[in-house]
């Protein structure tokens, strides 16, 4: 394979995924295709890891009873993070639509093995988080992968972690990375949910400081 820049067409296109891959929290309820689903989660296999030591571990969340479980574990973290606000912040904070656990077709929750002995400590001894980081960049490929087959994805992170892994019935060497919802998008934007609620703005530039 030869060492050459792609065209400017496709870089144009990446660039364009990028934008629109937006974390979702309005879905249709619409299936997916099975095979779709399947040609996404092969993203995990391609993402970098420590030691190659492939950390993560997927959770389908799809019994009524776990979906439950995972739905009343944000309820109560979400009404936890609300009294944590006053005023006009706290008005805004309720009006967000913070997750799509009642909407969306397929749930999963990501996990990293913390006592997983593949790739033998490489590169993990100094910085044991770079396993989770591991995890968190094959969820980016994954995030992508659904973006361009038209899909979305809601990363819920409000909710309590410890919990939701006693109610999965994980090992405990398992550290939950993310709980996700994914389907068909109810729109497309390339701005953020949370900077058109006016939560929030995104940085025009990225600050660089040189040492």
């Amino acid at each position: 394979m030869q060492n050459q820049a792609f065209t400017d067409d496709f870089r144009t296109q990446f660039d364009l995924l990028m934008r629109l891959r937006r974390d979702v929290r309005r879905f249709r309820t619409d299936a997916i295709d099975e095979a779709v689903l399947t040609r996404c989660l092969d993203a995990f296999r391609l993402a970098p890891s420590v030691g190659l030591s492939e950390p993560w571990r997927v959770i389908r969340v799809k019994s009524e009873v776990a979906r439950g479980a995972a739905l009343k574990n944000f309820q109560a973290a979400n009404e936890q993070a609300l009294a944590g606000y006053s005023g006009e912040t706290a008005q805004l904070y309720s009006q967000l639509k913070l997750s799509g656990m009642q909407e969306a077709p397929v749930q999963l929750a990501v996990f990293c093995d913390e006592a997983s002995d593949k790739g033998q400590g490489l590169g993990a001894g100094t910085m044991p988080e770079m396993r989770r980081y591991s995890v968190v960049s094959a969820i980016t490929l994954f995030w992508l992968a659904l973006r361009a087959e038209g899909l979305g994805l809601g990363w819920v992170s409000i909710l309590n972690p410890d919990q939701l892994a006693r109610d999965l019935n994980v090992s405990a060497d398992w550290k939950l990375v993310g709980y996700f919802c994914i389907g068909w998008p109810e729109n497309l934007s390339d701005t953020p949910e949370l900077e058109l609620a006016g939560w929030e703005q995104r940085e025009d530039t990225l600050p660089i400081e040189v040492r």
